[in-house]
């Protein structure tokens, strides 16, 4: 039988042991920062029906989706998580409390292009908050905090919150009587950042059909730059002439007002009016992160408020606001940065127990103590030279091995190395324990993203 070469899908990211538990920090960090603003775990169907995923989608979407049959039922798996969660609060209305705050961390799929830092498959992990009927803007406000603490805690410094409402674009460019194609504009005003003003002049002329004057007007409102204060300021100067603008820019005041209040430091938020995101589904407050030493890099957190997104599963008001982290491409461009600290542990074990006797009780009682101590243990019990189990130890990075031969057992100690610092010490198993707890704690005492 001919043997079959092993091969990973183009799109698809395969992780080796070390940095896969690089990237379950970052998770284990995000889920942590999540629940401590109250919100609840959620994990929705990978497969879904067609119909559920493309109610709102068609276009680029259907051309998107991974799309399958499976006897009569027309399936395909999801390519975000914001739709599961419209249809998920649509059929448990009922049992759920209102506002619904949900994080979730899960595998995603589009069968775009791939390229690099493009995948086909990949992490998101989002959070919302659903509102039933209504939803108050304070929620709105509070999104910055929490994007401030999720990368403030995975090491991240340089990097700014850019924040807009689409209500004050809306109502702009009702001014300018281009309220039918506003979200057209705003989906080219989207691309600024990466074509440049100049062939978003372009783009605005010859896709939306607009005149140089009318393409001028919408580049210089955009361009309107400076502290906070002094955009809202200029903002003012546009009062009194549209409903809908007015009503924005009370709300971008208000999320702005809370900002120091809910721990986010000026230097990492900013009001600027390029922010419109792409998806037509926003209505409010729009959000996009970026690294401010890495522009290149683009968004690595976006998304905005919603007002009516499971309009197609219910006849429910049920707004919402929320965020998503592209998280399996915010981790391929931080190692290809050079940004994911090398000196954290990246071990599936803190120990290793080495059994220097026949009789393996004493090792696995240790073993027991150490785990049920916090402490991840593993024993070693192959037939294998010294140096081969020492080896296989210093491979995987295990920061400690423990020996434990006639001689330990009958003094009642526990030989430890330490595998950096090659210390050895002969110690009781408590406190051999004490030592490595105090050990391991200041091996993790490091954070995940190291800035450059």
């Amino acid at each position: 039988m001919a043997k079959m070469t092993p091969r990973t899908l183009s799109g698809f990211m395969e992780l080796l042991p070390a940095p896969q538990q690089q990237m379950e920090r970052m998770m284990e960090i995000l889920r942590t920062t999540y629940a401590r603003y109250g919100f609840t775990p959620l994990d929705t169907p990978v497969i879904e029906a067609s119909e559920v995923l493309l109610a709102k989608g068609g276009g680029e979407t259907e051309k998107q989706i991974y799309r399958f049959s499976k006897g009569d039922a027309d399936l395909a798996l999801r390519f975000d998580l914001t739709v599961p969660l419209a249809k998920y609060v649509a059929l448990h209305y009922n049992d759920l409390s209102f506002p619904f705050r949900r994080f979730q961390i899960g595998k995603v799929y589009r069968g775009e292009r791939a390229q690099r830092g493009r995948f086909r498959e990949f992490y998101q992990a989002d959070i919302d908050v659903i509102g039933d009927g209504k939803l108050d803007i304070i929620n709105e406000a509070e999104i910055p905090a929490i994007i401030y603490e999720t990368f403030t805690a995975l090491g991240l410094q340089r990097f700014q919150i850019r924040v807009n409402n689409r209500k004050i674009l809306n109502g702009f460019y009702a001014m300018q009587g281009l309220s039918e194609k506003s979200g057209e504009i705003m989906r080219t005003v989207d691309k600024l950042d990466k074509i440049g003003a100049e062939k978003v002049r372009v783009c605005l002329m010859d896709d939306c059909g607009l005149t140089d004057t009318q393409a001028e007007e919408i580049l210089t409102f955009i361009a309107i730059r400076g502290t906070n204060e002094e955009v809202l300021s200029a903002l003012h100067g546009y009062e009194g002439r549209n409903g809908v603008f007015d009503e924005g820019l009370r709300e971008l005041h208000t999320v702005v007002k809370y900002l120091s209040a809910f721990g986010v430091p000026a230097a990492n938020f900013a009001v600027d009016l390029t922010i419109a995101r792409g998806l037509d589904y926003y209505t409010g407050t729009v959000y996009e992160t970026t690294l401010l030493d890495h522009p290149e890099i683009g968004s690595v957190c976006s998304g905005g408020r919603y007002d009516n997104l499971a309009a197609y599963y219910t006849d429910r008001q049920l707004p919402g606001v929320g965020i998503s982290i592209g998280l399996t491409r915010l981790f391929y461009v931080l190692g290809e940065q050079g940004m994911l600290n090398p000196d954290l542990p990246t071990a599936p074990a803190d120990v290793l127990i080495l059994p220097m006797t026949d009789e393996l009780a004493p090792a696995i009682a240790l073993a027991t103590k150490l785990r049920q101590g916090g402490i991840r243990t593993q024993l070693y019990t192959e037939a294998k030279k010294f140096k081969a189990k020492m080896n296989y130890a210093d491979k995987l990075a295990i920061p400690y091995v423990l020996f434990l031969g006639e001689d330990e057992i009958a003094q009642g100690i526990v030989t430890c190395k330490d595998m950096v610092s090659g210390e050895q010490t002969k110690l009781s198993a408590d406190d051999t324990l004490a030592l490595i707890r105090k050990g391991i704690d200041e091996k993790n005492s490091g954070k995940v993203i190291v800035e450059k």
